[in-house]
């Protein structure tokens, strides 16, 4: 959730602080464009060699990226510049760049820096014919008008206003199931599911996804669902989760799906907001070894609403025997009613709702710490054409690829990232029902073997827990099938980088770092695999059609390497509309804190070679005396010191310095606690970013506070910190609630 109003400037440390676990270049190597501009370069004899032209500071689009081109082998050798390429040796410490193979290049989807910047610059200078050519792949039933695009980004010159496509008739069902079924991919599978058990799965093809979403439309419109209506959805990762947002697409309904792992009380916020036609839950779900009751949940939300003055007829609810007997449900007569008992009744076709590229097509709720959450709203033609280009392009997606995003469709990954954008590029989609480690750490890497996984999308946080159960939970492994990895939610920090190349991907894995947000609908800034070389740590590039701007507290631009607030000009096909019956706020939280951009919320630097770095949320960066301080540089560093399994840094009020750095610690397993190893942490901050940096606390963690994705819930951290335990507030979204209590005991120790 972005906060409002919090303006002060970012100043933070150079690109080698925030990479913390490289060396620097050398001076006579500190800029790479210098260093590939005064000859060609091999870096490895008869490998892969590339160009890149000196930056031209103009006011251009392109003024912050570099020229690049393939070479012959055979060029001169630059001496200090650290790179390894994919698949000849692990990424060290030492190394700056991991280069794509000259085998993964040929074969990718954009091939080349130059392959790269070409379409760039077209996707800026004419994005109406960029996405028009690319919108031309998918079927609509009329399309657009001239007008491919038209947007006000500028609240001083009105209202804030974005369309894509307007007046084309399409819908994005059709084009993820039946546009695919037509093409041959009928029989091809579309989800394989893993349950929470071991043995414990499922298969569906794209047929027979059409049919069961067909059957879940024909109900809904039964019980009078239709066009514009709200539909809310409460389900964990089963099967039936796709199927009913695909379900919802299809009639043309704008569906709301709520993390399974919400409270009663946030689910009645969004019930009480967006008022739907039904809930759809299940009665109960295992994840790991625990059952999590979500039909005792909805009831209590649904109570909770009716006295609100919002009351819900109809509580449709799947049966998962596997977590809770029929018998064992409580039930409202009247209002509830088994999935299993009506949906399979239906029939297996259903027509499909037309609809205007800008009709809605699902509303999604930011979670704040405090607030009325913010209704996201996303519309069905520009999202269409971004998400799917983005997966097609981000992850270099093979129609013979197997795909595995760890995240739940509660948030906007499992929307981009495990639905749409797969299922319209006609991928074969995992789906995990459980916890990544259970029964045992390797959980994941079993998963990987069995369905043969190609392109792994997760989250650092979950890297950065595998990496403290140890690497032979890993390596007892294959994981031969892999061949792209992915990394989404917050900024990953270098050693876990390279732990995630060097041992998930065994060294032969590029990885793409993706920067966005619920509100972007999908990749801003992202490496494209076989076109950059890339940093341990840092998102790359811009994706195509974006143009990412750092600006200063007052809102002015600044050119080449610097540090400050990320924002973006010029809308994108996937940016959302508005919120949910509150433009005002909308405007105010994303365009008005500087005018003419989107103001992304986070911090972010630039290197001298065009690379951008993500340094956080603003509201997670502390001033310690007039010092401007990104949490994740100093997370950052705090785990690259080898016994540091992981870290969560916030600020609490300091009478001298304004705010102090508060750090809690996890460490490695069977590693003690001790006053030594609390010096060492500090010292390690000192030296990779400064003594100004250095941690007055460092907090010892068995765990951190989670949501079951894996999200850290820092204003739990920091209500801790500060002593506020009074003010902890709601603790039942985390997968851990004891954790919370194992924190305050060892608060003073």
């Amino acid at each position: 959730m972005l906060s409002q109003g919090v303006l002060d400037p970012i100043l933070c440390s150079t690109p080698s602080s925030l990479n913390n676990n490289k060396k620097p270049l050398s001076s006579s190597s500190s800029s790479v464009s210098s260093l590939f501009c005064s000859d060609n370069i091999n870096y490895r004899t008869g490998r892969r060699s590339f160009l890149m032209a000196s930056i031209h500071r103009t006011n251009n689009f392109l003024r912050h990226l570099e020229s690049m081109k393939i070479l012959p082998s055979g060029a001169g050798c630059i001496p200090h510049l650290n790179a390894v390429i994919l698949g000849e040796s692990l990424a060290t410490e030492e190394n700056d760049y991991v280069l794509p193979s000259e085998q993964f290049a040929s074969q990718a989807n954009v091939q080349s820096p130059e392959q790269y910047l070409k379409m760039y610059k077209r996707s800026i200078e004419d994005p109406a014919g960029f996405w028009s050519e690319i919108a031309s792949e998918f079927y609509w039933k009329q399309k657009w008008g001239d007008q491919v695009c038209k947007e006000n980004f500028d609240v001083r010159k009105g209202n804030i206003n974005i369309e894509w496509f307007k007046g084309g008739i399409t819908n994005i069902c059709y084009n993820c199931l039946d546009r695919n079924v037509e093409a041959g991919l009928g029989d091809k599978v579309a989800f394989y599911w893993e349950g929470n058990e071991l043995g414990v799965d499922a298969t569906l093809t794209y047929t027979q996804l059409l049919h069961q979403v067909c059957q879940v439309a024909n109900y809904l419109k039964d019980i009078g669902v239709k066009k514009g209506d709200a539909v809310i959805i409460y389900l964990p990762m089963l099967m039936e989760l796709p199927i009913t947002m695909l379900a919802c697409a299809r009639i043309g309904a704008v569906h709301s799906v709520v993390f399974a792992g919400f409270s009663s009380e946030s689910l009645s916020q969004r019930i009480i907001d967006c008022k739907p036609k039904v809930v759809i839950t299940c009665n109960a779900v295992k994840r790991g070894s625990k059952v999590i009751y979500l039909k005792d949940i909805v009831d209590t939300a649904i109570k909770d609403s009716t006295q609100n003055g919002v009351s819900i007829d109809v509580c449709l609810a799947y049966d998962n025997a596997s977590a809770l007997k029929r018998e064992d449900t409580k039930w409202t007569e009247g209002r509830d009613i088994w999935w299993q008992d009506v949906v399979p009744r239906y029939p297996t076709t259903c027509p499909v709702e037309w609809l205007d590229a800008e009709d809605p097509l699902f509303l999604l709720y930011t979670s704040g710490s405090t607030g009325k959450p913010k209704g996201v709203v996303h519309t069905t033609g520009g999202y269409m054409v971004y998400t799917a280009t983005t997966f097609k392009y981000a992850f270099d997606y093979k129609p013979s690829d197997i795909y595995w995003c760890t995240a739940d469709c509660g948030w906007i990954t499992g929307h981009s990232y495990v639905t749409y954008g797969p299922i319209l590029n006609g991928a074969t989609v995992v789906l995990y029902e459980g916890a990544p480690n259970y029964p045992d750490a390797g959980r994941s890497w079993n998963i990987v073997d069995k369905y043969k996984v190609s392109i792994f999308y997760t989250a650092p946080t979950l890297v950065r827990s595998l990496m403290r159960d140890g690497d032979e939970h890993v390596t007892r492994y294959s994981r031969k099938s892999l061949r792209v990895l992915g990394s989404v939610g917050e900024p990953i920090n270098p050693s876990a980088w390279r732990w995630f190349y060097n041992v998930i991907g065994d060294s032969r894995c590029p990885i793409s770092d993706t920067w966005w947000q619920t509100e972007t609908g999908g990749f801003m800034i992202t490496p494209l695999p076989g076109a950059w070389p890339q940093k341990p740590g840092s998102a790359t590039c811009p994706f195509f059609g974006v143009q990412p701007v750092i600006v200063d507290e007052n809102g002015v631009e600044i050119e080449g390497e610097c540090s400050g607030y990320l924002c973006v000009k010029s809308s994108w096909p996937g940016a959302f509309r508005t919120l949910y019956g509150d433009h005002e706020r909308y405007e105010t939280t994303y365009f008005k804190p500087f005018a003419g951009y989107y103001f992304s919320g986070d911090g972010c630097s630039r290197d001298k070679d065009g690379y951008y770095w993500l340094t956080g949320r603003v509201d997670d960066v502390i001033n310690v005396s007039g010092h401007r301080i990104g949490t994740a540089e100093v997370e950052s560093a705090l785990v690259s010191h080898p016994k540091c399994a992981e870290a969560a840094v916030v600020g609490v009020e300091h009478e001298v310095k304004g705010q102090s750095i508060y750090a809690f610690v996890t460490l490695v397993d069977g590693v003690p606690y001790s006053e030594e190893l609390r010096k060492d942490l500090v010292l390690t901050v000192r030296k990779q970013i400064g003594a100004f940096a250095a941690p007055d606390k460092i907090h010892w963690a068995p765990g951190l506070p989670k949501t079951r994705s894996g999200k850290i819930m820092r204003r739990i951290l920091r209500k801790i910190a500060s002593r506020q335990l009074d003010e902890l507030g709601d603790t039942s979204t985390l997968a851990e609630p004891n954790v919370v209590n194992q924190l305050i005991e060892l608060a003073d120790s």
